[in-house]
């Protein structure tokens, strides 16, 4: 059997994210004919996502390392090492950070969340413009282009 698809490491896309933290796209639309996107997450205590919704893909995530509450609809969950939330579409979500740092794997189904990192996040490859950040607004056309929902700030 042929791989139809292989992403080693050194040709992941490394983008700059919410607080500094990166977010490695490890498969994309592009690569999964649409199918998915993986990701990873490399986040330090208290990174926290906007509270938000997906209105076209389902999202798994496993915390591979460190400890995160996760918020589902107004359910609030510890999620340690090993453990993993699988969140469909329309059910509004967050994660905060509680461990010194945190590594998270992301799934979505079907492809395309990536969109929404690569048109807000910086790519680590090209030189860091001073006091780069995501303002509120870029954060939200990001969410808007990918069929994302900004509800309120992280939790």
């Amino acid at each position: 059997m042929t791989v139809p698809f292989l992403a080693p490491r050194q040709d992941q896309q490394q983008l700059e994210w919410i607080g500094g933290s990166t977010v490695s796209v490890l498969l994309d639309a592009a690569a999964t004919g649409g199918a998915l996107t993986v990701a990873r997450l490399d986040v330090e205590r208290d990174d926290a996502s906007p509270f938000h919704l997906h209105t076209r893909e389902d999202e798994v995530f496993v915390v591979v390392s460190g400890e995160a509450l996760v918020w589902a609809g107004e359910e609030r969950h510890e999620l340690g090492e090993g453990g993993a939330v699988f969140l469909p579409r329309g059910i509004p979500h967050g994660y905060r950070i509680t461990s010194d740092s945190a590594d998270l794997l992301l799934v979505a189904t079907p492809g395309g969340l990536e969109q929404m990192f690569r048109h807000a996040g910086r790519d680590r490859r090209e030189p860091r413009p001073d006091g780069f950040a995501i303002p509120p607004e870029l954060l939200a056309e990001a969410a808007d282009l990918s069929g994302n929902v900004v509800l309120g700030p992280p939790r």
